[in-house]
């Protein structure tokens, strides 16, 4: 009995003066665990590098690495801010023609943002960063329709076809909730809310919308008639005097730069259901 107690009084001791059992200080036994040997192949025996074996699927993103494709590439700086600058989904002249061959759009009218999205066929997102239609040059030489049309975009090619056959173009800016309202006008009067007025452009883009030579709509009417006549003249052929036609008023109708429809002033409220428009009072 006595050495019994003497080691039992001898494990408590030791006990006493060893420290606390924690995370810090839990080891595995000797010899406990035998390394891994990898093989002295090309790719050092049956796996890759990314910690499967070589008979497996790789995971999505990787190939043959640790890290997956996108961050084995440095970063290129040519798209910084790519995100951010303004879309023009194009729109052909063969298209517009085609359109308006099929009775989708209506000549004698001007042609806007809206008409270009009732036709069905145009799809415009403001969303995700469209800021109006590109009216491209494909097409060209088979233009023979004279409208009125208005554009956010189109280059000096488009410009000789439209004006060529007697027609007129122009390019406007219209900011996002602007565009929301034109993609879809019934929509936009069911809810019953005010016309809301037009912004104007940034400052990166007056000066495009303030030239003649694009015939922006904040340009000066006297110096698109000299650009009308020098373009005519580059390009060879007779420009056709609008003030003789008989759809002047048609081809000479235009917007307010603060305004959004055709003949409704910002302010209004259309009312489908009572078949009115409600002004506001002053």
């Amino acid at each position: 009995m006595a050495s019994v107690k003497h080691t039992t009084e001898k494990a408590l001791q030791m006990l006493r003066s060893l420290p606390r059992v924690c995370l810090a200080n839990i080891k595995d036994n000797p010899n406990a665990k035998k390394p891994t040997r990898r093989g002295r192949g090309q790719h050092r025996g049956d796996w890759h590098g990314n910690g499967q074996k070589r008979w497996t699927v790789l995971r999505l993103g990787y190939e043959c690495s640790n890290s997956p494709f996108y961050l084995r590439f440095k970063y290129e700086p040519y798209y910084q801010g790519h995100h951010l600058k303004r879309q023009y989904p194009p729109v052909t002249l063969k298209m517009l023609q085609l359109l308006i061959d099929t009775n989708r759009i209506d000549t004698s009218r001007p042609i806007d943002v809206a008409s270009l999205c009732t036709t069905g066929l145009i799809n415009l997102c403001p969303d995700q960063k469209h800021f109006g239609f590109q009216l491209t040059d494909e097409g060209a030489d088979c233009f023979k329709s004279k409208v009125n049309i208005e554009v956010q975009h189109a280059s000096e090619l488009v410009i000789a076809a439209i004006e060529k056959n007697g027609g007129v173009i122009r390019t406007a800016y219209y900011d996002q909730h602007s565009l929301h309202a034109l993609k879809d006008p019934k929509k936009f009067f069911e809810k019953g809310v005010p016309i809301p007025r037009r912004m104007i452009p940034p400052q990166d883009a007056i000066e495009y919308y303030t030239n003649p030579k694009n015939r922006g709509y904040l340009a000066d009417p006297e110096a698109i008639s000299k650009e009308r006549l020098v373009l005519a003249q580059k390009y060879g052929y007779e420009l056709p005097k609008i003030e003789s036609d008989p759809n002047y008023e048609m081809l000479n109708e235009t917007k307010d730069p603060r305004q959004i429809f055709y003949g409704l002033d910002p302010g209004l409220v259309i009312s489908l259901r009572d078949k009115c428009i409600i002004k506001p009072k002053e």
